[in-house]
């Protein structure tokens, strides 16, 4: 039996082996009473429901790489954290007044503001990193409640005027009544040229996912019927991820995006959520990384020992 070739051969395994790992596809809710971030995997098992804590009644959550991104409305902060939990800045930026919705695209993040005194609202867009791009870059004289950009597009929903509006990510203005005569719109995701809105209802049982395209034209105003109070929603490998807001519980719901049922209950036990985002690829494990990395070492100089004592 050749030793050499053998042990060459578990040397080399080993080092193919020295590849980032990764974790599977995860969802973060914000429970806003609860003062909370939650993480859950997409299969609706629990891995960490205070992932994050001591927040100020987070609302928006945006997640981009590694870093999660959340909006305090309690003292008007946008608090910045890894996908791990840990805190890189409770502060990230403040002085935001009415502070609700986020949303985040490449590098920058978009931050809706609403008046405290009239319903008129802002959308900031500043860097990942806190530098202020343009503290007003739309300014418009109804609500903003929810937010998702893709692309160069903004998309909005405005509760109170029941409608969905459009604008460019420089600010400009593509159509501030792109589908109207919604019932309580809140949560927007947007995949491809589909446009999914949830609308919330003023009953139980009520509320709707509505599916429209990105030019505003009716796809279905009632692709999912039935939910009860349904907030923010997110996409996920052809998946849609609800949050049902209740007052001190709540639940996440699945459906596909033809609108069949996958779980009406997939997480449950939650404080007043609010807001949700699904983190859909891969990220690098870096504790993986390192352990991968240290079999490759220790067989490659584990080889160099045996043969030195073969010699």
């Amino acid at each position: 039996m050749d030793m050499r070739l053998i042990l060459s051969g578990l040397a080399a395994s080993a080092a193919l082996c020295v590849t980032p790992g990764t974790a599977r596809a995860q969802i973060f809710v914000t429970n806003s009473k609860g003062n909370t971030i939650g993480e859950y995997m997409t299969s609706g098992a629990t891995v960490n429901a205070a992932l994050i804590s001591g927040l100020d009644f987070p609302l928006g959550i945006a997640v981009s790489g590694d870093k999660v991104f959340v909006a305090n409305a309690g003292n008007g902060t946008i608090g910045e954290y890894t996908t791990s939990g840990a805190t890189v800045n409770r502060a990230l930026i403040s002085g935001l007044n009415g502070l609700g919705a986020i949303a985040v695209f490449g590098g920058d993040l978009y931050v809706a503001t609403s008046s405290l005194t009239t319903e008129g609202s802002v959308i900031g867009k500043y860097t990942t990193s806190g530098a202020t791009v343009n503290a007003t870059l739309v300014q418009r004289s109804g609500p903003i409640s929810y937010m998702a950009v893709s692309g160069d597009k903004l998309f909005f929903s405005d509760v109170v005027d029941k409608l969905i509006g459009e604008y460019t990510t420089s600010g400009a203005t593509v159509n501030p009544l792109l589908v109207s005569g919604l019932a309580f719109p809140l949560g927007i995701a947007v995949s491809g040229d589909k446009l999914f809105v949830a609308n919330g209802g003023t009953f139980p049982r009520t509320g709707t996912i509505g599916e429209y395209t990105t030019s505003g034209a009716t796809v279905n105003p009632a692709l999912v019927s039935g939910l009860t109070f349904p907030g923010d929603i997110a996409l996920s490998g052809g998946n849609l991820f609800v949050v049902n807001q209740l007052v001190n519980e709540g639940t996440i719901s699945e459906y596909t995006t033809s609108g069949a049922t996958v779980n009406t209950s997939l997480i449950s036990g939650l404080n007043s959520p609010t807001g949700i985002a699904v983190v859909s690829e891969s990220v690098s494990d870096e504790s993986s990384t390192w352990t991968l990395l240290l079999l490759a070492l220790t067989a490659t100089f584990g080889l160099k020992l045996v043969l030195r004592r073969a010699a």
